[in-house]
């Protein structure tokens, strides 16, 4: 009877999913139609969900990777019982509804993660499973088994073709997150070919030789779908699963099954031929029958109970571990409400005078500050803990052995270390950050694209932040990188000029709750700003670096007849330039742009003021957003080419980054 019902709601899934297709002739139809028995061995019986309490802590997550077959997702929250309307079907991909082209965060309910990106939502169920695996070791006691999810993730042949599905799988694989299901739609097509053009490789060996266990079955069978997701979920062997389900694309479409043209929506104009062959009613649309309705009905009230009895297990543990649940707690409220500046302000020690140290290493000793105060802060590298310096210290380190490690190795892999970092803010339960060279933050730009258009707080540590790195060359000194940050809408980017713009930068990262912040800092050593202009205090650069820029030389006349403006370690060379240039110069550190933009237009006033348009703006980078702040009558000393292999002050010198050059464009200026 459930076989019976269940391949019903298969079929109807089907319809649905087609219909809002057809009707927007705008989709992709393959997945939903091909993937209709998963769906309906998942929602309508195997995860353990709570559709009207749809972040309920202990839920199953699942994750759509290939997320151009939302549908598939929609159908199937809207059949058991998730606030997904039938006019939310209707309203698929039109502006301002929930049912999106592709699935977005906080967007509809049921919907775990921003997907589209192929590969993306891979490594995301693997934080997903980290997450989980953290919660477990941190909270689970003997007698209170409070966490205990498991991450379900669906992805098609082009997110396994995407590298980062095999960085992702490698980690997985290391780490034992044998929490972890990946269903992987094996239809043999991809848009413009047959799989076999581009693909000859056998992905259960591979899988297997990274750890996990692989097997192979009919996608269409609901007893095999069952038995082997119900397999997978039980056995906790200390490896992830991969279940290769062989299904046809865009299933019952006449002419377009198991075809590329499958893919996408063209084959939706044949719906009625497609109802016939699904056994749907003759002519009728968006068609949900009574028995499927009241089954799904049924189910919905035995998930809402079995939510029910773990709130009264939870209440339990409550009662028995107050610290646990007061620090489990916190971490919810860090993760989603972050902290505020007089709150991490207060857990961040000021520096002592005299300071001369490297931002990463200043920017370190205010991370651990913060960690120390906060159990739920995690922290992650790709293989640079030692250069990174963003090592937690007395925070163990993640593995099989420790899952209540903070620390993240991740080795050389930097998309996958992104991308599961938002599984990890996905999760809402900690908050995480990710370190790895300025230089290759491109191999993460993807996910970090996405954290920003998702609003995860996740922070980013970028070091060797500059053609400074110096003997390492050009393929390692970054030039148009902090530029190419800066465009991404939604990632505030800092890069401090000393110890307390660190501590500032951090602040700005941790009171984030509506993006990610990507912080650009020294390998090379710079001195205090204070010890080049007595007087500027401790609390001033890190409320400057708050705003996103401040002053930190005042002119000494009626208004000022130069600004300079500089970011990170220029700004020193900066100040030692105005020193000789005379009292009439003004020096602006800007350690962030766009945070600086979202400031009052008065106090962007106070900063530049109008009155002044002699604007000399220093980095060493690409010149071109400082066009924004210097006007027509600015100028720019910056690096628009790439650097070369010498020491790092030789290189500075070299590209016109010292004082010097700095007062000669100057006083040009001045002059003119």
């Amino acid at each position: 009877m459930k076989a019976n019902i269940l391949q019903r709601a298969a079929n109807e899934a089907r319809g649905l999913a087609i219909d809002a297709i057809f009707d927007k002739a705008s989709g992709h139809m393959g997945l939903p139609l091909g993937c209709a028995e998963i769906g309906a061995v998942l929602y309508g019986n195997l995860l353990r969900v709570n559709p009207d309490e749809p972040r309920w802590l202990n839920r199953d997550r699942f994750v759509l990777s290939g997320g151009h077959g939302s549908m598939f997702l929609y159908a199937w929250l809207h059949l058991s019982g998730y606030d997904v309307t039938m006019e939310d079907l209707h309203a698929f991909r039109t502006k301002g509804s929930r049912t999106p082209g592709h699935p977005e965060f906080n967007c509809c309910p049921g919907v775990e993660c921003t997907t589209g990106p192929l590969g993306q939502g891979i490594a995301n169920a693997v934080g997903f499973a980290i997450s989980a695996k953290h919660a477990a070791a941190c909270y689970n006691t003997p007698e209170f088994e409070i966490f205990n999810q498991t991450i379900y993730c669906l992805a098609g042949d082009g997110c396994m073709q995407e590298g980062i599905s095999r960085e992702a799988a490698a980690i997985a694989g290391t780490l034992h997150l044998d929490n972890l299901v990946l269903i992987y739609d094996a239809n043999g097509i991809t848009l413009d070919a047959p799989l076999e053009r581009t693909q000859v490789d056998d992905v259960a060996a591979c899988f297997a030789a990274q750890g996990w266990d692989a097997v192979t079955i009919n996608g269409h069978d609901l007893r095999e779908v069952e038995n082997a997701l119900r397999t997978a979920r039980l056995e906790l062997n200390g490896r992830p699963k991969l279940i290769i389900a062989r299904t046809t694309i865009a299933k019952g479409v006449p002419g377009y099954e198991g075809t590329t043209k499958g893919h996408g929506e063209g084959g939706a104009k044949s719906w009625e031929a497609a109802h016939t062959n699904w056994k749907l009613p003759a002519g009728e649309r968006y068609y949900v029958s009574a028995e499927v309705r009241e089954y799904m009905t049924q189910l919905k009230a035995q998930r809402v109970a079995d939510c029910a009895e773990w709130h009264k297990l939870f209440e339990t543990w409550q009662q028995a571990y107050p610290e646990k649940a007061a620090e489990l707690q916190s971490g919810i409220d860090l993760a989603c409400h972050g902290l505020g500046t007089r709150e991490s302000g207060a857990m961040i020690p000021y520096f002592k005078n005299g300071s001369e140290l490297a931002t990463r290493a200043s920017a370190a000793q205010v991370e651990n500050a913060i960690a120390s105060k906060c159990p739920a802060f995690l922290s992650a590298s790709a293989d640079l803990f030692s250069s990174n310096k963003n090592y937690l210290k007395d925070a163990g380190d993640f593995s099989p052995e420790n899952y209540a490690g903070r620390n993240f190795w991740f080795g050389i892999r930097e998309h996958a270390m992104a991308a599961i970092c938002n599984g990890i803010a996905y999760d809402g339960l900690f908050r995480v950050s990710a370190g790895t060279f300025c230089v290759f933050v491109d191999y993460m730009r993807a996910a970090i694209r996405v954290a920003a258009l998702a609003h995860l707080p996740v922070t980013y540590v970028l070091t060797h932040d500059s053609v400074a790195v110096g003997e390492d060359g050009p393929t390692h000194q970054p030039v148009e990188t902090v530029t190419g940050l800066r465009i991404i809408p939604n990632l505030d980017v800092v890069r401090p000029a000393d110890e307390e713009e660190a501590a500032g930068a951090w602040m700005c990262a941790m009171e984030r709750t509506d993006g990610p912040t990507a912080l650009i800092l020294t390998r090379q050593n710079v001195p205090s700003l204070a010890e080049v202009q007595p007087g500027l205090s401790a609390q001033e650069r890190r409320e400057g670096t708050l705003r996103g820029a401040y002053v930190v030389r005042r002119e000494c006349t009626a208004q000022p007849q130069l600004i300079i403006l500089a970011v990170g370690s220029e700004v020193l060379p900066a100040l030692q330039a105005a020193a000789q240039l005379g009292d009439g110069v003004r020096v602006v550190s800007m350690p962030s742009m766009w945070r600086f933009g979202r400031q009052s237009a008065d106090y962007r006033e106070s900063v530049l003021p109008t009155c002044c348009q002699r604007r000399l703006a220093v980095e060493a980078g690409k010149s071109d957003l400082w066009y924004r702040y210097i006007g027509s009558q600015g100028s720019i000393i910056g690096i628009d080419h790439f650097g070369f292999s010498a020491p790092g002050d030789q290189v500075l010198n070299e590209l016109g980054m010292n004082v010097p050059n700095i007062v000669l464009h100057a006083r040009r200026m001045m002059s003119a």
